[in-house]
């Protein structure tokens, strides 16, 4: 274990954003800086397009985070990059900045699980120590606890995440990725209810139908009113869910983590779960909800702090990395 206070550099690029951050061991963010991607209206994220604009900002990013800080490369302890899952164009890029700048400077490199930065960095900033977590963005939807040194699944999506529910119905109002912010004001401006496929099975869920209907009442219907249905359709189904993981495993804590726990809504409707359960529910600041270098930095300063990194050759990348294959020996 390290005694003094340490400095980690986390370098996000898993998707729309590069960022990076530094962050010190006792969880003091010094700075977090990022350039979001954004396509055309109406169309998603294009992967190369994405890994172009990452390496674009990528030095000015870097720099700012450290100018931010007020620190040099030589202060920085060690050096952590989102590893996966994501697009592998937009990896690449972080993981290779990352590398670069570990050889260059001799500094330790951690590869990072993104979902796991997103928890850990939700029970930094709240001060959650053993929740429930329901983890919603565009590359997860998944009801998670922590047990045996593991993050393991409750429930998970079957098929399309929330994240990707919500961008793929705005992006049929030709609406510019991400959307989930403005297909909430939409949301909140109606008010009749359209019924809507509800699908639950078991603890986890399934949204293609959901937004296969939503996308087909457009055009015969009020834009507010489907996006009201759509959001409490797919909100109580996450609800459903994790009351039931609330009461099998009897925690008191719930955390929301992932773009979509920005959602006020669906932070309203959390609270009557949580007040049914008798439990707490932590949301972290809106700010750092989405994808950001804090939640590697952080995460990467946890694992350090168990004696992990590797050098920059074996730095690798996983398209595909389930939260549930990392060791978290923090949680043991």
């Amino acid at each position: 274990m390290h005694s003094k206070r340490l400095l980690f550099l986390g370098i996000e690029s898993t998707a729309h954003t590069f960022g990076a951050a530094v962050v010190a061991s006792d969880g003091r963010i010094m700075s977090d800086v990022r350039q979001v991607y954004r396509g055309t209206n109406g169309s998603g994220i294009h992967p190369a397009e994405a890994s172009h604009h990452h390496a674009k900002y990528a030095p000015h990013v870097v720099n700012e985070a450290l100018k931010k800080a007020n620190v040099k490369m030589k202060d920085i302890t060690a050096i952590s990059y989102s590893a996966g899952p994501g697009l592998g164009p937009c990896l690449r890029v972080g993981a290779v900045v990352a590398r670069s700048l570990s050889s260059y400077f001799s500094k330790p490199l951690i590869p990072v699980n993104h979902a796991v930065g997103h928890i850990e960095l939700g029970c930094l900033l709240t001060g959650a120590t053993d929740p429930v977590c329901l983890l919603v963005s565009g590359g997860h939807t998944a009801l998670l606890s922590s047990s045996r040194g593991r993050w393991r699944f409750f429930g998970e999506t079957l098929d399309i995440t929330i994240g990707q529910l919500l961008d793929q119905f705005g992006r049929a109002l030709k609406l510019s990725s991400p959307c989930g912010a403005e297909v909430e004001k939409l949301a909140g401006k109606g008010s009749k209810y359209i019924q809507l496929p509800y699908t639950v099975k078991g603890n986890d869920m399934s949204f293609s139908g959901l937004l296969t209907s939503a996308k087909k009442l457009i055009g015969s219907n009020n834009v507010e009113d489907i996006a009201y249905s759509l959001q409490e359709t797919a909100f109580s189904m996450l609800c459903e869910v994790t009351e039931r993981a609330l009461a099998f495993t009897e925690k008191k804590e719930l955390l929301v983590v992932g773009g979509v726990a920005a959602n006020r809504r669906l932070s309203i409707m959390l609270e009557e779960v949580c007040k049914r359960q008798g439990a707490k529910l932590f949301v972290p600041p809106i700010e750092y909800s989405g994808d950001c270098g804090s939640q590697i930095g952080w995460a990467g300063a946890k694992h350090y702090s168990q004696g992990f990194s590797v050098k920059p050759e074996e730095g690798f990348v996983r398209q595909k990395w389930r939260v549930d294959e990392v060791q978290i020996p923090w949680r043991s």
